[in-house]
């Protein structure tokens, strides 16, 4: 097991897009190989940290494992027995104590990107900011994206990842997490309408949501289907116009409002 912190083991994890369940001696009456708090990351080919070894580490792996391969999200509580009577698989372990060991998963954040940083753009970053997400921004204008401006995010829950593409955003596409939640709502519908096309031909991408009116998505569709050559099903893809319909106000923080709530209804029905 190499010599990392349980901390920095949790960050390379989510760092590498990868599950994992974080192990936590919870409980310890008598004599235990470790104390309460004693912790060990899981991931699913290696292990970070330590319970103690034995029985109780060995078992907790295992389950750990089965927890990540059927993406059990709640949390587990396993009590030990540390004496001669008590045998499984991996042995027996006569401490003579009570050891319970706390099993929490380390699911793979989702990542959300959104293209055009403006008025919109920046409110709908500063709701989403406040969720556990990778949140990559992009926008071909450097001004957009100063450190000044992007400092309403400071204190931002999510991992904020800013990408300044001052010639093809649409190459962003390409390097973003699989599963990526895309919102199109740049400053300019060539732009749009590019990185629209170029959605519909990245395959790993999850949900893609374009803001504008019914004229706007009119013209786009058509020239989807005539220049991009994308049958129906795959034009169908894009969900136009974005946010909650029955919330109709036209300021940018009611819009991000709006935008942010429809994703995390779209998150929600990803878990059912």
């Amino acid at each position: 097991m190499p010599d990392m912190t349980w901390v920095a083991a949790v960050a390379r994890l989510r760092a590498r897009r990868e599950s994992g369940v974080l192990v936590t001696v919870a409980t310890v009456r008598g004599h235990a190989p470790r104390d309460a708090g004693a912790k060990l990351v899981v991931g699913q080919t290696e292990t970070w940290g330590s319970i103690g070894g034995g029985n109780v580490e060995a078992v907790a792996i295992d389950r750990a494992r089965e927890m990540i391969a059927v993406s059990k999200p709640e949390p587990e509580l396993i009590d030990f027995a540390l004496n001669d009577k008590v045998t499984n698989q991996h042995g027996v372990q006569c401490c003579g104590g009570t050891v319970s060991v706390l099993l929490e998963p380390l699911p793979v954040v989702r990542a959300v990107a959104i293209f055009g940083v403006g008025h919109v753009g920046l409110e709908l970053a500063r709701i989403l900011a406040r969720q556990d997400l990778d949140l990559h921004l992009i926008d071909t204008r450097s001004d957009v994206l100063t450190e000044k401006r992007l400092g309403v995010l400071a204190d931002a829950v999510a991992q904020v990842h800013v990408h300044h593409t001052p010639l093809l955003p649409e190459e962003v596409l390409e390097e973003l997490p699989r599963g990526t939640h895309i919102l199109i709502m740049t400053h300019d519908h060539a732009e749009d309408a590019a990185l629209c096309d170029a959605a519909l031909r990245t395959t790993h991408l999850g949900s893609i949501g374009l803001i504008g009116s019914a004229a706007k998505w009119a013209r786009f569709r058509k020239r989807l289907a005539t220049e991009g050559g994308h049958d129906e099903a795959t034009i169908d893809r894009i969900k136009t116009p974005i946010g909650l319909a029955d919330i109709t106000g036209k300021e940018p923080a009611t819009i991000a409002l709006s935008v942010a709530a429809d994703l995390l209804r779209t998150f929600e029905t990803e878990k059912n």
